[in-house]
């Protein structure tokens, strides 16, 4: 008898420490901060152009509503500089993430057409810091862990290494929304495409892609072939009917966009490139070895691959994925 009670006593012990240790790991930090079904959390830079086309505030909304990404900060690049910083502020700041330093990349003085100028003025100023230095910084501080999600003209990334070329290969990875390999703008599959052409955010700085592509660092490249994702009525009437802060600001964007544009429906080609750094299965890539050429072409050619990239991608799969977050009342994880 006494040996039974010593057994039910020694299984009782054991069931309380196991209890004790799913408690111990559910209530710590690492597990109050990590992503749905124990995904690991994704530490992301966003270099945006944000402020131009619209896709760009699409982009950071969702790495602001997406669990497994924590953004640990936003540069801005080409043009002002400065006024899309105070963009990128207030819209951070209207999807309460008011955590995320923003920093104004290299000024340029290309033309650009910021169509969502009005609403910028309003956001607080960008951190007074050298966003290149930050970029750096961050990659040296941990190294093989921060993914830089480029999805803009690569000023930022070239000026960067220039400065440190050792430094930025401590980049896990750049995923770029960029480039064109077999297909062009408006090659959608409902007619013969055109083939590849100059890709806007390679074209503006051809230099800088050129330096970034002889980097080393991996790149994941969700070019025109894989982006040109529209957000057609039905789903912006879904999106802007949900009423949150965060959606009521995209459809003041979205309509300042439109006034200048007059194009009703946008096309979400940087949302594709967060959207990968969460689920790489939503743009399966694969590998190539690329040359950007003095158009700012991306041409696929013999070597060893200095790319991944996504040469399709389902847009059905992408909204489904995109909109439940976009919609989302408040932050999922606090950044």
């Amino acid at each position: 008898m006494l040996a039974d009670l010593g057994d039910q006593m020694t299984k009782w012990l054991v069931t309380v420490v196991r209890i004790w240790g799913c408690f111990v790991l559910a209530t710590s930090p690492l597990s109050a901060q990590g992503a749905p079904g124990g995904k690991a959390v994704n530490r992301v830079i966003l270099d945006t152009d944000i402020g131009d086309d619209i896709d760009d505030a699409f982009a950071l909304a969702l790495a602001l509503r997406s669990p497994e990404i924590e953004l640990i900060g936003i540069t801005t690049a080409w043009g002002d500089t400065l006024l899309r910083a105070r963009l990128a502020n207030r819209l951070v700041q209207e999807a309460g993430s008011t955590a995320v330093p923003v920093l104004a990349g290299v000024r340029t003085t290309s033309k650009t057409n910021f169509t969502q100028a009005d609403w910028a003025k309003e956001g607080e100023p960008a951190l007074d810091r050298d966003a290149v230095e930050f970029l750096l910084a961050q990659a040296k501080k941990s190294p093989g862990e921060v993914t830089l999600v480029a999805i803009g003209p690569l000023t930022n990334l070239g000026a960067a290494i220039d400065r440190d070329l050792q430094g930025f290969r401590k980049f896990k990875r750049v995923v770029l929304m960029g480039g064109s390999i077999r297909r062009g703008y408006g090659d959608l599959g409902y007619a013969p495409d055109r083939g590849p052409e100059p890709e806007y955010n390679i074209a503006s700085d051809v230099k800088a892609a050129q330096k970034l592509f002889s980097s080393g660092v991996p790149i994941f490249m969700m070019p025109l072939d894989a982006t040109q994702l529209s957000l057609d009525e039905n789903k912006r009437t879904l999106l802007f009917s949900a009423g949150s802060k965060l959606s009521n600001a995209l459809a003041t964007l979205y309509f300042q966009w439109l006034r200048s544009t007059r194009t009703p429906t946008p096309t979400l080609f940087d949302a594709m490139a967060v959207g990968f750094a969460v689920d790489p299965e939503l743009c399966p890539v694969a590998a190539l070895h690329v040359t950007v050429d003095e158009r700012g072409m991306t041409r696929p050619t013999p070597g060893t691959p200095n790319a991944s990239a996504c040469l399709a991608s389902d847009s059905e799969k992408f909204f489904h994925f995109l909109l439940p977050r976009l919609m989302a009342a408040g932050p999922q994880r606090s950044h």
